[in-house]
């Protein structure tokens, strides 16, 4: 790799190579990698504020800040590629999970990509109240604006509705409905979190449904009536709590959990010539046709999404929901879109992104948040880049591994290291 050392004119001229290469450095650091944890000022910056690292690299604080519908700060940042990707945090008390995320554009002309990381306190003021990781990685198609909406809203209508589902049961049971006294209401219950998941689909499916690329929402707009019905994204949503792993999915993007190094799919890729999708095509009077590969009506490659409001009567937006306990041998959970799916065998990204974590040691106690600062940057020599965690280098090292297969999809990863989270 060659470098060009390029020195732009200041106030003096003590530009060396070496300030240049640390420039760049953490240029591609702040461009390239998503974060998420509690603030902690670096000196090194005057107008950047790196975080302890917990995701991926430093992020770019931006005045009038958003917050969630809990007080939460939300925080974006821009990969090398300058798509978004969004992390929202809990209070800086919460334990945050560790992981790494990428996402790049690849060799595509335009980046549909969305990825979203958000620490959930779930569960009402009334009863006990619990904290989850939500992650989650959206590949638009026909534009990416309906990934860019998943990216938004998917992780609050989560919320939303887990609230509402506990809430409900809370009343029943106070108004003398089958629970003993003093029995425990079970949060995590699999039918609970199905009904949760499959409602926040459906509603995040009428979102996309009326609203239009430029923003619009119920066809007020001068646009054109496909700019609604064109757009649609994949979606691949994994909760994490303390004892199970949650998965929903819809879309050929996936879920892989490495554990004591074999892969498990906790989510299964709809395509159109899946036996049991493609007879639901055709029950619905759709056809599949070879084109390219399998795509619904000669066109998408996907049997359901969120959107496409053209293909809605046989395109659905329906989830399908993996409820999987937590094991000590869990190592790693991978999230990522077909573009490096379609090119990487499941075995083989497992396989990677264990060899990457295999050097974090496995000390830490679960009752304080993990200061990624205090263990050794990882450094690529060859790039010249550090990654503040081995996730992270997994994440990178899996896009790089995606490119160099030559993928010709975005690209989008999340490697969650299960054992320090």
């Amino acid at each position: 790799m060659t470098e060009v050392h390029c020195s732009m004119p200041s106030g003096d001229d003590e530009d060396t190579p070496a300030k240049c290469r640390e420039r760049r450095r953490r240029r591609i650091e702040m461009r390239r990698l998503a974060t998420v944890s509690s603030a902690n000022p670096s000196p090194s910056t005057a107008h950047h504020q790196k975080e302890n690292q917990t995701g991926t690299s430093g992020f770019e604080k931006k005045r009038g800040q958003k917050t969630d519908g809990d007080g939460n700060p939300e925080i974006s940042s821009s990969s090398s590629s300058g798509e978004d990707v969004k992390t929202v945090r809990a209070s800086p008390s919460v334990p945050q999970p560790v992981f790494g995320m990428m996402s790049v554009s690849g060799r595509s002309r335009e980046m549909e990509d969305a990825v979203c990381v958000s620490t959930c306190v779930l569960g009402s003021e009334n009863f006990r109240r619990q904290v989850v990781h939500f992650f989650a990685v959206y590949d638009g198609h026909g534009g990416p604006h309906v990934a860019a909406l998943c990216r938004e809203k998917m992780h609050v209508f989560v919320q939303e509705e887990f609230s509402r589902v506990i809430s409900t049961r809370g009343e029943n049971e106070s108004g003398g409905g089958g629970s003993s006294a003093g029995e425990e209401v079970k949060f995590e219950e699999e039918a609970t979190w199905r009904r949760v998941m499959r409602r926040s689909f459906e509603r995040m499916d009428e979102v996309a449904l009326s609203t239009c690329a430029c923003g619009s929402v119920g066809g007020q707009c001068g646009c054109h009536p496909m700019e609604v019905a064109l757009g649609g994204s994949t979606a691949v949503v994994a909760v994490l709590t303390p004892d199970h792993i949650i998965v929903a999915n819809c879309g050929d993007s996936r879920a892989v959990l490495c554990r004591g190094g074999t892969a498990i799919p906790l989510s299964i890729d709809h395509k159109p010539d899946r036996n049991d999708e493609l007879a639901r095509i055709e029950a619905a009077g759709g056809r599949v046709i070879f084109v390219n590969g399998a795509r619904v009506e000669g066109i998408l490659a996907m049997s359901r999404a969120i959107g496409d409001k053209y293909l809605k009567s046989v395109v659905i937006s329906e989830p399908e929901v993996t409820f999987t306990k937590r094991e000590s041998e869990d190592e790693c959970l991978i999230l990522a879109s077909d573009g490096l799916w379609d090119v990487l065998p499941s075995e083989l990204a497992c396989e990677v992104a264990r060899e990457c974590l295999q050097g974090v040691a496995a000390t830490t106690t679960t009752t304080t948040t993990i200061d990624l600062n205090a263990v050794p940057q990882i450094e690529e020599e060859a790039a010249g880049t550090s990654y503040p965690s081995r996730s992270a280098l997994a994440a990178a090292l899996l896009t790089r591994l995606a490119l160099g297969r030559k993928s010709t999809d975005n690209i989008s990863v999340i490697v969650i290291d299960l054992k320090r989270s």
